[in-house]
């Protein structure tokens, strides 16, 4: 009985790491990514501190290239910044409880639909969808950044969005870039490619 009720409790306490937008619940995976940053937040003195205020919108699971899964976590927009200093270190420990598995950290935003008359109040340039979708790029490679973006017509009329990556961060993010592609398709419908520029 009270090792049933000392579970409970702590799912309870890793239900705090996650708040979904609207009070939806949550997915079972969610609840374990949930645990996973609790467990995190509990025992790695390097986290601890920057953990202790933070939690998460919501954490999916989208298939890749290569076989490969990877897990998409999604974080307030303005706790975006608190994220991006740990983040190095966060996904690098979540990669490994969740081994074989590349874990990408995106800022929930919203897209403001067109007004649907000219009296209506301008939308902010942030909530376009343009400005969301290059914002998620930059989020999704983060702490790398995007140093050239071409746009590919194909002959059927399909487009490709091709980014280029610093150079610099090749050995540290080359075996994410299928990862990168599968996820931007996943959550935009577009198709993109990722890769380094060539070095003349």
């Amino acid at each position: 009985f009270f090792s049933r009720r000392l579970r409970s409790v702590e799912t309870m306490s890793a239900t705090m790491k996650i708040v979904k937008p609207g009070g939806a619940s949550l997915s079972a995976f969610e609840e374990t990514v949930a645990q996973a940053l609790f467990d995190l937040e509990a025992t790695n003195a390097e986290l601890k501190a920057d953990l202790k205020d933070l939690y998460i919108n919501g954490a999916s699971e989208v298939e890749v290239a290569g076989g490969r899964t990877a897990i998409v976590i999604q974080v307030p927009f303005r706790s975006l910044k608190s994220f991006h200093k740990i983040q190095q270190r966060l996904v690098r420990e979540l990669e490994k409880k969740f081994s074989g598995k590349d874990v990408v950290i995106v800022a929930n935003r919203r897209i403001m639909p067109v007004p649907s008359n000219n009296l209506a109040r301008a939308r902010p340039r942030s909530r376009t969808l343009t400005a969301v979708h290059n914002a998620l790029l930059e989020d999704l490679v983060y702490p790398t950044e995007i140093v050239g973006k071409r746009q590919r017509f194909r002959l059927d009329g399909s487009r490709l969005l091709k980014i280029y990556l610093d150079p610099k961060d090749r050995n540290t993010t080359e075996y994410k870039l299928d990862t990168f592609a599968g996820v931007y398709k996943k959550l935009t419908g577009k198709e993109a490619s990722f890769d380094f520029p060539v070095q003349a």
